[in-house]
């Protein structure tokens, strides 16, 4: 099958757009490759100092021999689900790595915070930047050059994002990413969502919400629902970065250990000293990034990799625009149906075919790649696979389902839940944002009303509260991105708006902050850039202005004469209260340098 035309057209802009900086960036990664292990070339002290706390075996193996010594980048903490599986994968991986001749280190840690944790409270506003601090952390580990190739175990929102960064940042060393899984299902996400808007009213009180809360998140592994986490693991598979299959393996079983041993081997077997040498900096090329787009649209994906994907490609050189999003979405179909853009979870999504069904259908209609480079060293059709266990308990491979067990869950291309992507980019005089349309009703797809202007979510809540909102209107929230205030997650937005919307009303919101992989129900406009701390338009909205939304044309418009709205002054904020407290006055330099939200949000200034 040939690769459909607009993929293959928007691959060929993009290879044009980045051709000298992608240029400058494998000649970097070329220059950085030693074709004997790194650490032959350092210093007797250094060395000495590298591996003083190894046992003997590992100690000798560093000293004299001559196999790859494999770095280890882990996110683990005990405190988030999704990285607790995390604390002993250093020891099956140290195992797996001298079984195959060579060693293995955790050369660092990176942190990883919850954003459920952090909702709604003022460490949120570190979320965003935590991506650039774990691609700092990255950087730091790795910096030692002890290492001949790497692996990665991070799962959750920004710190995929940001261990690609970092690790693309040392691109010439191979590099395999290694899940932690999701973990079981609990409480539907559905039924969790009633229980929300019940308290959203005061129909019900904080114990029937906590017990809700914990039933739905109940043990190790990541949130079942279909948010950044899960759309970080897709995006590894996708672009060749995951054992074929490993993606949605739950943690605790067998088989989740036994890939992660596999993963390991496999690591050493592309290392910088290997006769299958595969760095990181050329598996992430311009038809991998596309692939991982494709994906994301077609399963409608976290809001939040509008900006990570543009600011991970950007690391490799690669110039992804927005734009690029927006042209692939009019022709990637939607696949898949996982809350919050249906009711199943992941553990159904992987059980209806996962993602070697997703990805056999995508390469039947052309709409990924199949020539690239994975960790596997094979194209894209080697993902066909999946992982299980022989009667003895060792790994091995079978082929993927070739039709859905779950039509309600995944879909094939010749029946799509709906013909385009699901996430739009919308555009007009307020600016530039996304909108995550999978999960709005098709009625809901175009919304008009008058605006409602806040300057926080407290805000709004107040006015729902005092029964201010009983009525159609689209509410403005702004000063919430990267230079105001790190550009914190919204979430607590939803329940009153959602509450408002199953009364009849038709609201949305428009927002320069994040609503990320959770987005649903509502209609929202985020991500909105210019942001009003950076003179954007959204600065200039007043209430009662008309405002229209439209998922289904791409368009952001305000209703108003044209020659009085460009003649208003821009809203100012004091931000002070946002610049003291829970570590913010450390992140003074980040909102300062901070790109826009189409750029990646970035500190770093990779292109």
């Amino acid at each position: 099958m040939s690769v459909h035309r607009t993929v293959s057209a928007v691959t060929e802009k993009i290879i044009a757009r980045s051709k000298d900086s992608r240029a400058r960036y494998l000649n970097k990664i070329e220059a950085a490759r030693d074709n004997q292990p790194k650490r032959k070339s350092l210093g007797c002290a250094n060395i000495a100092h590298g591996f003083a706390a190894c046992g003997v075996h590992d100690k000798n193996a560093l000293r004299n021999g001559s196999g790859p010594n494999l770095a280890i980048i882990t996110s683990y903490n005990d405190m988030l689900s999704a990285h607790q599986p995390f604390e002993h994968y250093p020891n099956l991986i140290r195992d797996a790595a001298r079984e195959a001749g060579g060693t293995a280190q955790v050369a660092g840690g990176v942190p990883a915070m919850c954003d459920g944790v952090t909702q709604g409270e003022t460490g949120m506003e570190l979320s965003l930047f935590s991506r650039d601090v774990i691609a700092l952390s990255t950087a730091v580990g790795l910096s030692h050059q002890m290492f001949d190739a790497s692996v990665y175990l991070g799962v959750c929102d920004k710190i995929v994002p940001g261990l690609i960064i970092g690790a693309l940042s040392f691109g010439h060393l191979p590099a395999v990413f290694i899940p932690a899984g999701p973990m079981t299902s609990g409480l539907p996400n559905e039924e969790k969502g009633k229980i929300r808007m019940l308290y959203a009213q005061g129909k019900v009180g904080r114990e029937a919400l906590l017990e809700a809360e914990s039933q739905a998140y109940h043990g190790p592994g990541t949130c079942t629902f279909y948010g950044t986490a899960n759309s970080n693991q897709m995006l590894m598979e996708i672009m060749g970065l995951h054992l074929p299959g490993s993606t949605f393996v739950n943690p605790g079983t067998h088989l989740r250990d036994e890939i992660t041993k596999a993963s390991a081997k496999q690591a050493m077997s592309i290392s910088t000293i290997g006769n299958n040498y595969t760095p990181i900096g050329k598996i992430y090329d311009e038809k991998a990034v596309v692939n991982g787009v494709v994906g994301l649209l077609a399963t409608g994906g976290s809001t939040n990799h509008t900006m990570h994907v543009v600011a991970m490609a950007a690391a490799a050189g690669i110039a992804l625009t927005w734009d690029d999003l927006a042209e692939l979405s009019k022709v990637i179909p939607l696949l898949t149906r996982i809350y919050p853009n249906g009711k199943a979870d992941v553990n159904h999504f992987n059980a209806a075919g996962g993602m070697g069904l997703l990805i056999r259908e995508l390469l039947s209609a052309g709409l990924l790649h199949e020539d690239v480079t994975t960790i596997m060293g094979i194209g894209l059709k080697g993902y066909l696979q999946e992982p299980g266990l022989n009667q003895d308990g060792t790994l091995t491979w079978r082929e993927c389902a070739k039709t859905s067990g779950d039509a309600t869950v995944l879909r094939g291309v010749s029946e799509p839940f709906q013909a385009t992507g699901g996430l739009n980019v919308l555009e007009g005089p307020l600016g530039r944002a996304v909108i995550k349309s999978s999960a709005i009703p098709i009625d809901r797809h175009v919304i008009e009303a008058p605006a409602r202007v806040f300057h926080s979510q407290e805000e709004l809540h107040e006015a729902f509260k005092a029964g201010e909102l009983n009525c159609d209107f689209i509410a403005v929230v702004r000063f919430q991105g990267p230079k105001a205030n790190g550009m914190p997650e919204l979430h607590r937005m939803t329940p009153p708006l959602a509450v408002l919307q199953d009364k009849g009303f038709r609201v949305a919101l428009i927002t320069d902050g994040r609503m990320s992989g959770a987005s649903g129900k509502v209609p929202a406009a985020i991500h909105v850039t210019p942001e009003a701390a950076d003179g954007g338009a959204i600065a200039k909205i007043k209430n009662g202005d008309v405002i229209r939304i439209d998922a289904t044309k791409g368009t952001l418009e305000i209703l108003v004469d044209e020659t009085e709205f460009n003649a208003r002054p821009l809203a100012t904020k004091d931000m002070l209260s946002n610049e003291q407290g829970t570590g913010r006055e450390l992140f003074a330099a980040f909102r300062s340098l901070a790109g826009r939200a189409d750029q990646g949000a970035s500190i770093f200034g990779m292109l």
